[in-house]
């Protein structure tokens, strides 16, 4: 198997001849803009990875490892409109840089194109690969109108939450797996496995998103702490904290995430107290460290080398053990 490393600096590369440079420029080069920010580039990567499990050949990978972070941006695009979110990897949203309507059109050209640029996938497995991408690009809609609803009403429950966290993020880890699988030669069964470890992934990658935007270290994660409190978002932390909290702390939360005139640090201080009590930073720790495992069990299921399985694990021990 490749490493994240390798598999990245592929995905780099390939991305840079999607360079959009077309007419009419207003609508094609804020694409081009989002897809310069770079980012981790998670996606693409764990498709050619999963692909170079089952063959050295990465072709067919390539054009769908693509397609997966064309359409993973289109959401980012979006999302940053429905957040109103000033700044996305250090850098000026595309609605704030150009405009609304802009940010909306090039969203919706992204999305098109990511089916166009899947279609270069090899054609045998192309109606399978088709099916995959597009029950998740409808999932990843469905998990974002849950995120939206929730912010509308006081409680939220655990089963919820992880519902809207795995259509929002998980599936779309899942399906970069499972897709790359299908473009490097599995079968069903090896594929199904892989969409598994992916879900568990994504999982744990969105619950340590949560943790850290409360309790990381903004340079290390890469944004102010404490922006899902003072937007009040209804995390994996506050739901964890309206369960476990005594009645009077759980009116105060309530207050707390309905109320728009409080400074934000102030308010971000109040709600990690209320957090601290309920010790929601070990319970989302635990929870993380539960899809870890998860992950690496189905892994070990998969028909490949002990080398691959190390070489797997310590992927994971990396990508999610990011420290703050």
């Amino acid at each position: 198997m490749i490493s994240l490393k390798e598999a990245k600096a592929i995905a780099d590369k390939e991305l840079i001849r999607f360079s959009f440079i077309r007419e009419p420029v207003s609508l094609y080069k804020p694409i081009g803009y989002i897809l310069s920010l770079g980012g981790k580039r998670l996606r693409p990567s764990l498709t050619l990875m999963t692909a170079s499990l089952f063959g050295e050949d990465l072709h067919h990978a390539v054009q769908a490892a693509c397609a997966i972070e064309v359409f993973h941006n289109f959401t980012l695009l979006h999302d940053d409109i429905m957040d109103q979110a000033p700044m996305r990897r250090g850098h000026p949203t595309v609605h704030v840089k150009w405009n609304t309507n802009t940010a909306i059109l090039s969203g919706d050209a992204m999305l098109i194109e990511a089916f166009h640029i899947l279609h270069g996938t090899r054609q045998e497995i192309l109606p399978a690969v088709t099916e995959i991408f597009t029950q998740t690009a409808l999932e990843v809609c469905e998990g974002q109108q849950y995120d939206m609803d929730f912010e509308k009403r006081g409680v939220v429950s655990e089963k919820e939450y992880l519902r809207m966290i795995e259509l929002k993020t998980a599936v779309l880890i899942a399906a970069s797996m499972k897709i790359g699988a299908l473009c490097g030669g599995s079968d069903a069964q090896q594929a199904n496995l892989l969409y598994e470890v992916g879900r568990n992934i994504g999982l744990a990658f969105q619950l340590q998103d949560d943790l850290l935007d409360t309790y990381g270290n903004p340079e290390v994660f890469g944004k102010a702490i404490g922006g899902d409190i003072v937007a009040n978002k209804k995390t994996y932390l506050f739901v964890m904290a309206s369960e476990r909290s005594a009645e009077k702390d759980q009116k105060e939360l309530l207050r707390l995430f309905s109320t728009t005139d409080l400074q934000p640090e102030i308010k971000i201080n109040k709600v990690k107290a209320l957090f601290d009590t309920c010790q929601v930073e070990k319970i989302t720790l635990d929870k993380i460290e539960y899809y870890l495992q998860q992950a690496k069990i189905c892994f070990d299921e998969l028909q490949t080398t002990t080398e691959n399985k190390s070489q797997f694990n310590n992927l994971l021990d990396n990508l999610l053990g990011r420290k703050a």
